[in-house]
């Protein structure tokens, strides 16, 4: 008696009939394309073996295909080049708002080309008590930034308003107040700004002694700052700072060579919350000159998505370092 046997290959859209005759015989075969594998004592016709082995491969080569290929394609960054200040970056391709402060670690991060920043010191209170005590007070001392190219923003930082107390040993008591000097920077960030696990940049400054009532030393001063940022994780970053500076003398009318260094380890609690921890430590070519080192750390407070709130302190950890420093401030984005 013969009996009559159908198999329904599934490969690559088409579907095979196969039938052939056997002679009472019973053949077994499995559903799985993959695995099919035919049991019979009579051969089955020699086209439709090859057909089957070939259909059998064509799927081992398709699976094998796919799975060396990756989960999910990497998007390069967007062509950000050909905006400037005339040319403002549209709001869909600006990156998440990046500042300055709290810490003293400069970030690499520019503002984006054609919108406007301003960080300021809303208040700044420091007391030092090294011989002579003197305290001082900054009120209102913004950062102005402005993005002049994808990779380039122009910084200005008036001090607009100053109070300094000093009243040395077995003496009385001095105060002076006014407006301070003005500083202005230009950062060029090289890489980083928008992707990426790490970022640099560079800044040049130069200050203007633009000070009344001797609240400066008349002089104008510069240098250069090359901060460097890592993304550790999800949650950590780690922030590093080298910075040369051109200082004037205290003594007499020459100038010095300054060098300050700092690292800042910065941790998210939340989306919108984070604090950090950072050492910082500046050192000059100047005769007779001490070693200024302070421990800081704060919060910041991210609002909105263009507004930021922050307060700290900066501990002094060397004789030379004010004894504390603590700050309030606000960053916002136009």
């Amino acid at each position: 008696m013969a009996k009559t046997y159908i198999s329904i290959l599934t490969a690559c859209g088409a579907i095979a009939v196969i039938s052939n005759t056997v002679l009472a015989q019973e053949a077994t075969y499995s559903t799985s394309v993959s695995e099919l594998q035919f049991n019979i004592s009579t051969p089955v016709a020699g086209e439709a073996q090859h057909y089957l082995l070939e259909q059998s491969v064509s799927q081992n080569l398709v699976s094998e295909t796919v799975e060396q290929q990756p989960q999910q394609l990497e998007i390069p960054p967007p062509d950000k080049s050909q905006y400037n200040l005339f040319n403002p970056t549209p709001e869909a391709l600006m990156r998440e708002l990046s500042t300055d402060r709290p810490d003293q670690t400069e970030s690499p991060f520019t503002v984006d080309a054609g919108h406007f920043q301003v960080e300021a010191d809303l208040f700044v209170y420091t007391k030092d008590t090294d011989g002579t005590h003197t305290e001082s007070l900054n009120l209102l001392v913004p950062n102005l930034k402005v993005g002049l190219l994808n990779n380039v923003d122009l910084q200005i930082i008036p001090e607009v308003y100053n109070v300094v107390r000093t009243t040395p040993e077995n003496g009385s008591t001095e105060e002076r107040s006014g407006f301070g000097d003005i500083t202005v920077r230009v950062k060029v960030n090289f890489w980083g700004n928008d992707s990426g696990k790490t970022a640099f940049a560079m800044m040049p400054f130069i200050k203007f002694p633009t000070n009344k009532n001797n609240l400066g030393n008349n002089s104008i001063e510069g240098g250069i700052i090359f901060p460097l940022a890592i993304e550790l994780s999800d949650k950590w970053d780690l922030g590093m700072m080298t910075e040369f500076d051109f200082n004037k003398n205290e003594v007499n009318s020459g100038y010095n060579l300054g060098f300050v260094n700092s690292v800042t380890l910065g941790y998210a609690i939340n989306s919108r919350l984070g604090t950090y921890f950072e050492l910082f430590t500046e050192k000059t070519t100047e005769k007779g000159s001490d070693l200024i080192a302070t421990f800081d750390t704060g919060l910041k407070y991210l609002l909105t998505e263009n507004i930021q709130l922050d307060a700290g302190v900066n501990i002094g950890l060397t004789q030379a370092a004010d004894d504390f420093q603590p700050f309030v401030g606000l960053s916002m984005r136009f």
